[in-house]
């Protein structure tokens, strides 16, 4: 969270993506430089070389500010930085995170009735609908294991 290409404004990504000119199925162009399409054991050695080439950014005070450090300047500007680097309001992050936060103890087999209370849910169907946008999975899917792979976790590694 917070870390983005530097060649493209982030509210341009979001729901959307960048088209990456001359790929094939073993290289992409990228900022100017040809990159090896990674393998899904590669992504993130990949995400590294990107790094250290400097064609991600990444804003620290998004890291702090996830973290619950209250940084030195105004909220406004955090407002401002935080949407510009993720493209996403902290009110949306937080929604994202408590139905991530839902997910994980429906899949671990809570009934959603207490899932939907512990969670501050207004209701069920509220707690469903966050389910459906931001998970992608209904309480019984994730009760059931069903629906495919799934990343639950910021920093889960794996999906499956």
């Amino acid at each position: 969270m917070g870390t983005s290409l530097r060649m493209a404004p982030t509210a341009e990504l979001l729901d959307g993506g960048v088209a990456l000119p001359d790929t094939s199925r073993r290289t992409f162009r990228l900022d100017g430089t040809r990159w090896e399409t990674p393998g899904p054991d590669d992504a993130e050695a990949l995400v590294k070389r990107l790094v250290r080439a400097g064609v991600l950014d990444r804003d620290p005070l998004v890291a702090d500010v996830l973290r619950g450090h209250r940084p030195a300047v105004s909220q406004r500007t955090v407002e401002r930085r935080f949407r510009a680097a993720t493209g996403l309001t902290r009110g949306a992050v937080r929604q994202i995170e408590r139905a991530r936060t839902a997910a994980r103890l429906l899949a671990a087999g809570e009934p959603a009735a207490g899932v939907a209370a512990k969670l501050d849910y207004f209701d069920e169907p509220h707690l469903a609908r966050a389910l459906r946008t931001y998970v992608g999975r209904t309480a019984r899917q994730l009760r059931e294991g069903a629906g495919g792979a799934i990343a639950l976790d910021v920093d889960q590694r794996l999906t499956s």
